[in-house]
């Protein structure tokens, strides 16, 4: 086989591999400090649809991590761009927060409970049944059924939160519609942040903490994978998945001097 091209660009979770629970993991700094004064292409991703990038950036830099706002990828903007190319000017009925209500603002897109384009589902502190009970119907009356990401639970101080996937099973429980997700594992998430970036899937590395979204995801879209061992797959469960990562680090800090 030949050679990989030398990694130009760079992607890595948020969750687990920059930050644990509010607290920035020892050595991020330096990898985002370095990627910054390298001038390399670099995307920050998360699942999680709730915060605009402005929110993220702010969040971060109070951790004392300084991520530029384009330098930051939700699955709400990987939504957001995935509708903008399917039907430009389209409309949706949303349940999410307004990192994803901004993102479909941003493409132009109605917000409407009338006879929308599509329903689209992304992560709420507030799920209500009455919103759930609307998106069933329309479902039923013809719109198409969109999630930001397949997370079946979130993290909380108090434990694990019910999160998109699991919401999204009971509306498909109901309605018989299956959603495509456009988040993490989908590698369309990579390709449209690579884009983003103007980077090539061949010279370019994904760094996460899980095997079933961050490597399953940086490898379907052609890119080199780091798993770092700070967050959610630990060490002994690499083995359990039929494919593997280009490489297991203990943290981001062993990925500073490949930069």
């Amino acid at each position: 086989m030949a050679d990989r091209k030398p990694i130009e660009s760079w992607l890595t979770d948020m969750d687990g591999v920059l930050i644990h629970e509010g607290i920035p993991i020892p050595g991020a700094d330096a990898f985002i400090k370095k990627l910054r004064e390298s001038g390399r292409p670099f995307l920050v991703l998360t699942n999680n649809s709730i915060y605009t990038g402005r929110d993220l950036h702010a969040r971060l830099r109070r951790m004392g991590l300084d991520v530029p706002i384009e330098n930051i990828w939700t699955s709400a903007l990987a939504t957001a761009q995935f509708l903008d190319d399917q039907r430009p000017g389209g409309s949706a009925y949303v349940i999410g927060e307004a990192g994803l209500t901004t993102a479909l603002h941003d493409i132009g897109y109605v917000l409407t409970d009338h006879e929308p384009d599509y329903v689209v589902l992304g992560e709420t502190r507030t799920y209500s049944f009455e919103a759930m009970t609307k998106a069933v119907r329309l479902i039923n009356d013809g719109a198409r059924f969109i999630c930001t990401n397949p997370d079946e639970t979130g993290p909380s101080a108090e434990g694990p939160l019910p999160a998109t996937g699991a919401v999204a099973a009971l509306i498909t429980k109901a309605t018989g519609k299956q959603p495509y997700f456009a988040g993490k594992p989908n590698p369309l998430m990579m390709r449209t942040g690579l884009n983003t970036i103007g980077a090539h899937s061949e010279s370019s590395a994904m760094i996460g903490d899980r095997m079933d979204t961050d490597v399953l995801a940086g490898m379907e879209a052609g890119m080199q994978t780091f798993l770092v061992l700070t967050g959610l797959t630990r060490p002994e469960q690499v083995e359990n998945f039929p494919y593997r990562p280009s490489k297991v680090v203990d943290s981001i800090a062993d990925l500073v001097d490949l930069i």
